[in-house]
């Protein structure tokens, strides 16, 4: 993580087009720093380090964004592994997500690279069995023959730069929900690899292959890993995951996907 790198980026907020102006006080710094600590952070960034040089040097501070890190429960797995820029660490934490697009099937098949499409191919149709979480209502659906699919995700263009990477090196979590049907045997594999520059891998999860009999319960089951103390060099994350039904009927009978995820996060959340 560089000290040129600006947790601006992470940011989705909007530059006001204007900021009245306003003098320079000699207010003591550690008040305007504990009014900052009570603002929302991207007031602080976008409108408040706008406003005159003592403003600017308390909203650029590390004491600042250290002090909202330990205020919002974000704290380090490492202390060995201090970040340069607390800021960015704070954005990155407050902002996390899933890096996966379109992971419900809500957008059909957008966003995925199909890699293998046998049988009577992929399918997007409603949930059989409800899923834990109840705003799920559609999946992804195999057939008989091998159905695969992938995301490549580019955390530089996520906001996660290469020395961030290397330095925090910070966990990285993947899960995935997947359902058999309750009249047919299926089956289900993941494969989740972290890539260096070249797209060659540094480090690999992939489980052995989940099978299904026929007369199951067809219930939904989560599968999680949490990638730690990888090294320095990555830069992309290949997931990939599919199956089949393994009694070859016509139609879409195999494993059932859904809610996939890939979240990086760089903090313990208390």
């Amino acid at each position: 993580m560089g000290a040129t790198q600006s947790s601006d980026s992470v940011t989705s907020i909007q530059r006001p087009s204007s900021v009245p102006a306003m003098s320079e006080d000699s207010v003591p710094l550690e008040v305007l720093e504990e009014i900052f600590l009570n603002l929302p952070p991207e007031q602080v960034v976008w409108i408040c380090r706008l406003v005159c040089r003592q403003w600017k040097d308390i909203a650029d501070s590390q004491s600042l964004w250290r002090g909202r890190c330990r205020r919002e429960g974000y704290r380090l797995r490492n202390d060995s592994r201090v970040p340069q820029d607390w800021r960015l660490l704070y954005f990155l934490c407050k902002k996390r997500r899933n890096l996966l697009k379109n992971p419900r099937a809500e957008d059909q098949m957008r966003g995925w690279q199909i890699l293998e499409n046998s049988g009577d191919r992929w399918k997007v149709d409603n949930v059989l069995v409800a899923h834990p979480n109840e705003t799920i209502k559609t999946n992804f659906v195999t057939s008989y023959g091998m159905c695969s699919k992938s995301q490549l995700i580019d955390l530089e263009s996520e906001g996660y730069n290469a020395s961030f990477m290397d330095h925090f090196q910070p966990d990285i979590k993947i899960s995935d929900w997947y359902a058999p049907r309750w009249d047919c045997g299926s089956e289900y594999k993941i494969h989740v690899e972290l890539l260096n520059r070249k797209k060659k891998p540094i480090k690999t999860f992939s489980p052995e292959v989940i099978y299904f009999q026929q007369w199951n319960d067809g219930k939904w089951t989560q599968i999680t890993h949490v990638f730690r103390n990888y090294g320095s060099g990555v830069r992309y994350i290949r997931f990939v995951h599919g199956g089949k039904d393994t009694q070859f009927w016509a139609g879409w009978y195999g494993i059932r996907l859904t809610d996939s995820c890939v979240e990086i996060s760089p903090a313990m959340e208390s």
